[in-house]
């Protein structure tokens, strides 16, 4: 069997625009020679019902050439315009072909409720019907699991939805095969009673498919087992203290979720990027779909900890710093200085050089001489002192 490449590449994209271009491509040839058949055989058998079918099969050709143009639009990767991709138009086009099963589901129906109220056909078709129709029954199967075969490797939803159209013109042909061998046999009330039941069917198919996709293009999450899945794997990942605010959605073949995802408060951003790196490639690596993932590092769970909005930023920190301190004969010696945004408040980590350092009882003085000059900032909270 042919490895796949990874969902989310173009090598993907480019393989799912080929095999969903062959297979529309086979569709519309063979929708093509059913209509025609089934056109001609229907004007000479005197049978109604396979012309209707003919015409149907003719209308087939119609969501063959959208197959082919959505899956042109869908394998392109982002661009400038489309910075998530082109999945949506995948999407979009699924929920048309759903919307047009309904439609010719809601036709045959319509159509056999009219020829009930008529009394049925008035000519008695002739044996050439029933064997177009079988015809008919054999191609649109054979095209079924031929396209449904594909948009399983590639997984399509959009060639799912073709392979589920190309069964339902099998079932259409088998209402037109039991109602011709009714009428030729004097019951064309079978043909009617059928229809009326496909068409049902049918149109279940079309709902499903347009509801399907109707519902990812509002973003709705993934299933809830796959998203307690990246849970587990989430808290799996060393460094991870928990998670909150995991969203997922569907874009056609693809999916993205973002996640919040808690690390210890005192580590290094480098530290907390790799923790991130790390939650990505391994929802990445345990779920093919998943072609995006966007992780916000806390250090403390800002749905419960107080807020830190409005705090200053390091340069106004450091001018507010600059002016309680200005007393202070260490201030400008120090190497560096950590601000830590927790609790509502700024934490400092002051790193002084190790000639600094003339004794604990000096450094303690400093620390708390620091703390007192910053009360009348209540933006900052603890002062640390470190000599190295």
């Amino acid at each position: 069997m042919t490895d796949i490449p990874q969902i989310g590449s173009q090598e993907h994209r480019d393989l799912r625009r080929s095999e969903s271009g062959r297979v529309a491509v086979v569709g519309a040839v063979v929708n093509v020679i059913l209509s025609v058949v089934k056109v001609v055989v229907g004007v000479i058998g005197n049978s109604q019902a396979l012309i209707v079918d003919g015409i149907h099969s003719l209308s087939d050709l119609m969501t063959d050439i959208l197959v082919l143009v959505a899956s042109r639009h869908a394998s392109h990767g982002p661009d400038e315009n489309h910075p998530y991709g082109h999945g949506r138009f995948e999407t979009a086009a699924t929920l048309a072909l759903g919307a047009f099963l309904v439609l010719v589901a809601g036709g045959i129906m319509w159509d056999s409720v009219e020829r009930l109220m008529r009394g049925g056909d008035a000519q008695s078709p002739e044996a050439i019907a029933l064997y177009a129709a079988l015809f008919s029954i054999l191609a649109n199967e054979a095209l079924y699991w031929y396209t449904i075969v594909v948009a399983r490797r590639i997984n399509s939803e959009l060639l799912r939805a073709n392979a589920w159209h190309h069964r339902s013109d099998a079932v259409s042909s088998i209402v037109v095969l039991i109602g011709v061998g009714g009428a030729m046999l004097g019951h064309g009330w079978l043909d009617l009673a059928a229809a009326l039941i496909v068409g049902a069917m049918v149109a279940k198919i079309g709902w499903d498919l347009g509801w399907s996709a109707m519902r990812e293009l509002v973003d709705e999450s993934l299933e809830e087992d796959k998203v307690d899945e990246i849970r587990t794997i989430i808290r799996n990942i060393p460094g991870v203290r928990s998670l909150h605010m995991l969203r997922t959605r569907r874009q056609g073949h693809e999916a993205m979720a973002d996640v919040h995802v808690q690390v210890a408060p005192w580590i290094s951003v480098s530290e907390g990027h790799m923790i991130s790196i790390a939650v990505e490639e391994q929802i990445k690596d345990n779920l093919e779909e998943i072609a995006d993932v966007t992780v916000h590092i806390d250090p403390e769970d800002d749905e419960t900890a107080p807020t830190c909005k409005g705090l200053p930023l390091r340069e106004q920190a450091l001018e507010t710093l600059q002016e309680a301190w200005g007393e202070l004969e260490c201030l400008g010696r120090q190497k560096r200085i950590l601000l830590h945004y927790l609790g509502g408040k700024i934490d400092l980590d002051i790193f002084f050089p190790l000639q600094c350092y003339e004794g604990a009882r000096q450094a303690k003085e400093l620390q708390e001489q620091m703390n007192r000059l910053l009360k009348n900032h209540p933006e900052f909270g603890e002062v640390r002192l470190y000599f190295g």
